[in-house]
């Protein structure tokens, strides 16, 4: 992802790596230099954007770096800061190109407010709207025939939907897709149908967990009539039925290891025969298989046959958990909101800050389909035009007073000098002294968390 880089010049060592690390946190590339010489050097080698510089520096004054900023680099945002409020030099300042004027103390949320109103981070987020518009044209295609939109805004989404076009391409060549329960791979798996020459036929879903052993080629090969006790007619067999479509095999892990042999048999000549009938039918169908099992393991257990993965495994996709790619459930949440609030005939348009705030903190071990149903609940609850935190929650254990820190440490967050060490403290005691869990409830990252730790001697 294109990420907007910023420029520190302040020679105020603790204000530099204050601002540094607020801002790394909340998503941009930072560099920082105590002196112009330095800043100068900086600005010949990196594409800067924006540039944070104090107005009172050693080497020459702020307003000097800033007229030497737009003079070489006109393209690049730059925001003064000073310690003492002076209103000539605010008024030089934007005299001179300044984008904003901030006097010390100041909130860091006023800051990164203050980048994101400039020309520049403007631009990026339109790029990036405009990058991610070839995703949401795939996912808009397929989403009236595979049910659902596929939600990409995570680099791994992105890389399952590059990977998706690309093998469609290729109609017959098998695929297997891995993933956790409930992260969608039945979705991908018709994506990849209806992105195929096979769309205008038939994708047939098997589950194969449910399949019993005696049963199998009966389901598989089809019958005929008076072939066993209970044929009382031909039967086709989902081979049949898929032929020139796609034969999606659900969680193959489960399937019975000799019944693994009669499917690999098929795969390998692509001809089948109904029992009772000696006649070879040709089937020309594409296989797509998935599971949430290691196929590895059950390999070094014998129970999954290594010639049929490489058969299935001419082309593999995997789709991460959902608690690894954490910035999909914004936009799956908004979704899953909007289909169900049209689904039920509601006006809800709004999704309360702390229910969100609350299912990032959530790990998801149901991934996208316990969000679904999650999203579901509180829809159905809903009477006004805002999901609320009440309404969706309960549902997966998290309580009212698990998010009391976060309500009351957002406006300490940002006054770090005074409040910080206690912050930290009170978040390791809530959450056991479980650094992940602390990290998480602080909204930083584990490696921030260990710098306050070892900062504070905790």
């Amino acid at each position: 992802m294109i990420k907007l880089q910023v420029l520190i010049l302040d020679d105020e060592k603790s204000f530099r790596e204050e601002i540094s690390e607020f801002l790394t946190e909340n998503g941009f590339v930072v560099f920082k230099a105590s002196l112009p010489s330095e800043a100068f050097s900086i600005l010949k080698k990196q594409e800067i954007d924006v540039a944070i510089v104090d107005i009172r520096l050693s080497e020459m004054d702020g307003l000097t770096v800033l007229e030497k900023i737009k003079s070489s680099y006109s393209e690049i945002e730059v925001i003064m800061i000073t310690g003492h409020g002076d209103m000539n030099s605010v008024i030089n300042a934007m005299r001179l190109g300044a984008s904003e004027f901030f006097t010390k103390p100041f909130r860091l949320l006023e800051i990164k407010s203050a980048i994101e109103r400039t020309k520049r981070f403007i631009l990026l987020q339109k790029k990036l709207k405009e990058a991610e518009l070839s995703y949401s044209v795939i996912s808009v295609e397929l989403q009236n025939r595979i049910g659902h939109r596929i939600i990409a805004k995570s680099p791994e989404i992105k890389s399952v939907i590059d990977l998706m076009s690309k093998v469609a391409k290729s109609d017959s060549t098998s695929i297997l897709i891995t993933g956790e329960s409930g992260t969608g791979k039945e979705l991908v798996a018709r994506g990849i149908h209806y992105l195929s020459s096979r769309k205008n036929n038939i994708f047939y879903p098997v589950n194969c967990s449910a399949i019993p052993e005696y049963l199998f080629e009966s389901e598989f090969f089809g019958h005929t009539k008076g072939s066993f006790t209970g044929a009382t007619e031909n039967k086709a067999g989902w081979f049949e039925i898929a032929n020139k479509g796609t034969l999606f095999l659900d969680e193959i892990g489960d399937m019975h290891l000799n019944l693994q042999t009669k499917l690999l048999r098929v795969l390998e000549e692509k001809k089948i025969s109904r029992i009772g009938s000696p006649r070879q039918i040709y089937v020309d169908v594409r296989i797509i298989a998935s599971t949430n099992q290691n196929i590895d393991k059950l390999q070094d257990e014998n129970k999954f046959r290594l010639d049929l993965y490489h058969r299935l495994n001419s082309f593999m996709i995997h789709i991460p958990p959902l608690r690894e790619r954490k910035e999909d459930i914004p936009a799956i949440l908004d979704y899953f909101m909007k289909f169900y609030a049209e689904k039920m005939k509601k006006n809800i348009t709004k999704i309360d800050n702390k229910f969100l705030k609350s299912l990032m903190h959530y790990d998801f071990p149901g991934n996208v389909r316990e969000l679904r149903n999650i999203v579901e609940r509180a829809v159905i609850l809903t009477e006004g035009d805002t999901l609320k935190w009440k309404h969706g929650l309960p549902l997966i254990g998290i309580n009212d007073k698990d998010l009391e820190c976060d309500e009351v440490s957002e406006e300490e967050a940002f006054n770090l000098k005074f409040a910080e060490k206690n912050l930290v403290l009170k978040a390791f005691k809530k959450m056991e002294f479980n650094k992940t869990k602390t990290a998480k409830l602080l909204n930083i990252t584990r490696q921030s968390l260990d710098r306050r730790i070892k900062k504070y001697n905790l």
